[in-house]
């Protein structure tokens, strides 16, 4: 008898049921419902449920911090390492801003998030991989100590810190915003819906550290893989078969060329392309939420392969993400009456999913994809996970703190992550004033430090004259030069630059400056010097930014 992979089994019959219901409903026009089922509901609590469980399951099972970081005892397998970073780095925020990029800007960035894999896998999985995993370590920036000092492994826990909280931040504000537009709510309940969404992630991750994170994260992914089959199922055959695949560029899209010199032109195939594989590595060779993972392996064979799995997750899911954003915009455009009072296609893109989850689906497959959305907002279990490693190792171990045993380790590294899961739901009430859609403020966000933590580890671990100087400049230029791309036009007031220039110019900035600093500059035992040279480098900094900048 033929034997199954587990996930695929359980997908195939969770995936029968719907499918059904999708033909029952095949004869009639699609009609608008008002909320979500008390059926809905049973689904949505049912997975609630699962990973609070499974949280408190496996913290019965843990005796140290070391266990509770990076699985210590038992490594993971591949397989589930490569399922879980890519779940943590997909979230909610592509799950939501996949499908609305397509149906209201159009196909490039998903395009050139596709063409940029191979690239990142090579240069991940045979150039960084082999040498972060020459050290066993929980926080990824005690690796920067040995060259660049404590200084840059100070700077690295504090730039990654600083990133996951906003990331998560806005991980729960967009997962909110689409659950406020499911449960038809006023804006003003969005700070109640983001406590909530945070409340339960928070709490399996603080009792269950990464085994727990692992485990939801592979359930998140199946499950938001399956919302969005069954919802592109639906909407083929309530247009009688795929009627709604576009034969013409749709009416709300971009001009997107293949390339162009003008950095006002929002995207190119080239320009996503080279932007999504910079942040593909620098995520995967210097973010703390990867390396992580990475150490949950046994070996660099292991953890290549799981960058692998992560790889071709990446692939599916953004295609099958893309063809869910082509359904919806063919099936909006042909029943334009079904949509809410005021929405169109192009202002409304980032929600048209969530609206037409609560509306349109047959009762039962709302609540399985209201529980994707969910377990997509719980991406943020990972970077919880992380940011209280870092906390642990690079700021409270690392100056001085010693518990009294294990145990007493293990207990306040749990208080830790309830105190970073409720700085993350605080900090999700600010990333909303940030303008553009759920592609654009993502990318503004997770670009401006992806691109600086990574330059520390490049200098780190591959240019042997690395200074603590030319690591902190190259650093600061860099995240200057990001910081003014991503808000050109809110700092000058002149037209907006495309936001995939982010990375680009701020990588660029940063190992530049941080090579030639470090080459070229004094030597770390120079106080002098370097205090003099480091003054420099500020008044041309200053004097740079004053002049880009309008009096």
């Amino acid at each position: 008898m033929p034997r199954f992979p587990l996930p695929a089994l359980t997908l195939a019959v969770l995936a029968s049921a719907p499918l059904a219901a999708a033909e029952g409903v095949a004869a009639t026009a699609p009609a608008v419902r008002n909320g979500l089922h008390w059926v809905d509901w049973i689904v949505i609590v049912a997975y609630l449920g699962g990973v609070l469980w499974l949280g408190a399951h496996i913290s019965r099972r843990q005796s140290n911090a070391a266990d509770y970081f990076i699985a210590a005892r038992r490594h993971i397998h591949p397989f589930l390492i490569g399922i879980s970073v890519f779940a943590a780095l997909l979230s909610a925020i592509s799950y939501l801003n996949k499908p609305g990029e397509m149906i209201g800007k159009g196909p490039v960035v998903l395009i050139g998030q596709i063409l940029s894999v191979p690239f990142a896998y090579v240069i991940v999985g045979y150039w960084l991989i082999p040498k972060l995993m020459q050290q066993r370590v929980t926080s990824a920036y005690e690796l920067l100590e040995s060259r660049l000092g404590a200084t840059g492994r100070l700077m690295g826990a504090i730039l990654f810190v600083k990133l996951r909280l906003i990331w998560m931040g806005l991980l729960v504000y967009i997962g909110s915003s689409a659950l406020v537009v499911i449960l038809g709510l006023d804006v003003k309940w969005t700070p109640v819906i983001s406590a909530l969404v945070g409340i339960v992630p928070l709490i399996y991750t603080s009792m269950g550290g990464l085994r727990a994170v692992v485990l939801a994260n592979v359930v998140q992914f199946f499950l938001l893989l399956l919302g969005a089959l069954v919802s592109i199922a639906i909407i083929s055959v309530r247009c009688g078969g795929f009627s709604w695949w576009p034969t013409e560029w749709s009416a709300t899209w971009d001009t997107q060329p293949v390339f162009s010199l003008d950095p006002h032109v929002r995207v190119t195939v080239v320009g996503a392309t080279l932007s999504v594989a910079i942040w593909r590595v620098c995520t995967a060779g210097g973010d703390q939420m990867v390396i992580q993972h990475y150490m949950a392996t046994r070996d660099i064979a292991a953890a290549r392969r799981s960058y692998l799995i992560t790889s071709l997750a990446t692939i599916v899911v953004t295609v099958v993400l893309s063809v869910l954003g082509l359904a919806l915009l063919g099936f909006f455009t042909r029943f334009p009456e079904l949509l809410g009072p005021g929405m169109n296609l192009q202002k409304d893109a980032d929600h048209l999913f969530p609206y037409f989850v609560t509306n349109l689906l047959p009762v039962g497959i709302s609540g399985l994809v209201v529980a994707a959305i969910m377990a997509a907002s719980s991406g943020m279990d990972t970077g919880v996970n992380a940011v209280t490693a870092v906390v642990m190792k690079d700021f409270l171990e690392r100056h001085g703190w010693k518990p009294a045993s294990e145990a007493r380790r293990l207990q306040v590294t749990k208080y830790v992550s309830y105190a970073i899961g409720l700085a993350v739901v605080s900090a999700s009430l600010l990333v909303g004033k940030v303008p553009g859609n759920f592609m654009e403020v993502s990318t503004k966000l997770a670009n401006l430090e992806s691109t600086t933590i990574f330059g520390l580890f490049f200098l780190a671990l591959f240019v042997r004259s690395a200074t603590p100087l030319g690591a902190i400049f190259g650093a600061v230029y860099g995240l200057t030069a990001a910081i003014l791309i991503a808000f050109w036009d809110l700092l000058t007031g002149r037209p907006p630059v495309s936001f995939l220039y982010i990375g680009i110019v701020g990588v660029m900035f940063n190992l530049g400056v941080g090579f030639l600093v470090s080459r070229l500059g004094p030597r770390r035992e120079n106080r002098r010097a370097t205090v003099l040279v480091g003054a420099l480098l500020l008044a041309v900094l200053v004097a740079a930014v004053a002049a880009v900048l309008p009096g």
